[in-house]
């Protein structure tokens, strides 16, 4: 499905922080209602009976996917979009990936590991969260949707190499990098995101944006 969307879906990071995509999703214009999902046991959101597992994330993706929708994911939600858009593609209309994993393994493409010291310096995450080794590499060319992808070049979390590669098996992507932005690239780069994301949503492409080509 390619249409227009008639739900915005953002989706935050391993920080749970529903308020991360509030200034980007200020600066659209787009129509559709909007939502912004929480993470039961991270940031802001209470630990709800059930919730003990990834899948169990996934299931609250699932959920409001009744509608054409868009998701807008930063780092750890970006794997759970793209899960869903695996899962539900005749509800997905758009996906926006900010700075994620994909589920790729991160090792091999220079990625500073960085699990033990968040987690370390957020002690309530549910203790599933650093074991998860989610590998979608071979599922990747599957996804249909098409995808924003949007990176900064000064994250070491997720470096540009990521992107690149994702932007390799996506079939239909664009790869856009922020000079300067980090991991946190959503946040800090909102008036710079937001245009790019307007466009993709609108199904028009960037002037900027071009697939990569493969290696």
């Amino acid at each position: 499905m390619t249409g227009l969307p008639e739900r915005l879906l953002f989706l935050p990071g391993a920080s749970g922080n529903t308020s991360f995509w509030r200034p980007l999703e200020q600066r659209l214009a787009c129509r559709a209602e909007r939502f912004h999902l929480g993470w039961p046991g991270f940031g802001d959101t209470p630990p709800r009976p059930g919730v003990e597992g990834f899948e169990d994330l996934l299931a609250l993706v699932l959920e409001p996917l009744d509608r054409p929708c868009a998701l807008i994911a930063q780092s750890m939600g970006g794997v759970l979009a793209l899960r869903a858009a695996l899962a539900r593609p005749r509800w997905v209309t758009h996906l926006v990936l900010c700075a994620t994993s994909g589920g790729l393994p991160m090792a091999e493409l220079g990625a500073a590991d960085w699990k033990a010291e968040f987690q370390a310096s957020h002690p309530q995450l549910p203790d599933w969260f650093a074991a998860d080794r989610t590998d979608l590499s071979g599922r990747l060319p599957g996804v249909s949707t098409p995808t924003l992808l949007l990176w900064g070049d000064a994250d070491p979390f997720s470096p540009v190499a990521v992107g690149e590669r994702l932007a390799v098996l996506l079939p239909h992507a664009c790869l856009h990098v922020i000079p300067g932005g980090d991991h946190d690239l959503g946040l800090h780069h909102a008036d710079r995101l937001a245009p790019l994301i307007q466009a993709h949503l609108s199904n028009a492409h960037h002037a900027e944006a071009a697939p990569i080509p493969p290696p």
